[in-house]
């Protein structure tokens, strides 16, 4: 698996744990609805700044986004 996949998959996964929806991580990270679609899926390379308003969002370190589960 690729590094976008991972941080799709992790990303998936912390959001559901936070009891969020996609739409509301979105407004909390004030990142499109659609890309962070993207970036879950896998289809998006996100950048460093993103990932850190997502990690931040959820009250996480950005490490946890990219780490092999």
């Amino acid at each position: 698996m690729d590094v976008r996949g991972r941080v799709g998959l992790n990303l998936q996964r912390l959001r559901r744990e936070a009891g969020l929806s996609q739409e509301e991580l979105a407004d909390r990270s004030r990142v499109h609805q659609t890309y962070l679609s993207g970036v879950e899926r896998g289809v998006r390379n996100p950048t460093v700044t993103v990932l850190q308003k997502i990690a931040v969002a959820l009250e996480l370190d950005i490490e946890d986004l990219v780490r092999r589960r």
